[in-house]
């Protein structure tokens, strides 16, 4: 069976073809911070890192991630960057309803690891494959400058 290296840890775990692996870490392997939103890459609401680059696991198929390094939500905390970046949204008070913003952290760290001083521009554009049906976006670049300021 195939090899998953999740959060720093392997799983074995059974890949049926063609199945993403958001339904891997959701419904084998529980690990349900990766949300199901759209089911077509649209909402960013399953965001995970593979590699250090933020993928919409809906439509990541899971035979994809053998060898490489999978980070979930549950797992961003094991960085600096993701504690700080975890930390900030709860200063700015960001999440609202909450059911995209493991997407939106994913992709918040995955930015500010790329590039630690973020313009607006720069959040917008990094940030414009989340959708949050709160409108809080104002929040979310508010608490990435903070992590960029700090």
């Amino acid at each position: 069976m195939p090899e998953l290296m999740i959060n720093g840890t392997k799983a074995t775990v059974e890949l049926p073809d063609g199945i993403p692996l958001l339904w891997v870490l959701r419904d084998y392997l529980h690990l349900t911070g990766a949300k199901y939103g759209c089911g077509v890459g649209l909402c960013g609401s399953c965001t995970v890192h593979i590699d250090g680059e933020p993928v919409k696991s809906c439509i990541y198929p899971a035979a994809n991630a053998i060898g490489r390094d999978i980070t979930t939500i549950e797992g961003i905390g094991q960085s600096a960057m993701g504690q700080r970046v975890q930390q900030a949204w709860t200063e700015q008070n960001v999440h609202q309803c909450g059911y995209c913003q493991t997407g939106q952290i994913m992709s918040a760290v995955a930015l500010l690891n790329a590039n630690p001083n973020p313009s607006d521009a720069d959040i917008d554009l990094a940030m414009s494959d989340n959708l949050c049906r709160c409108g809080v976006y104002n929040r979310i670049r508010k608490a990435i400058h903070s992590v960029a300021d700090s």
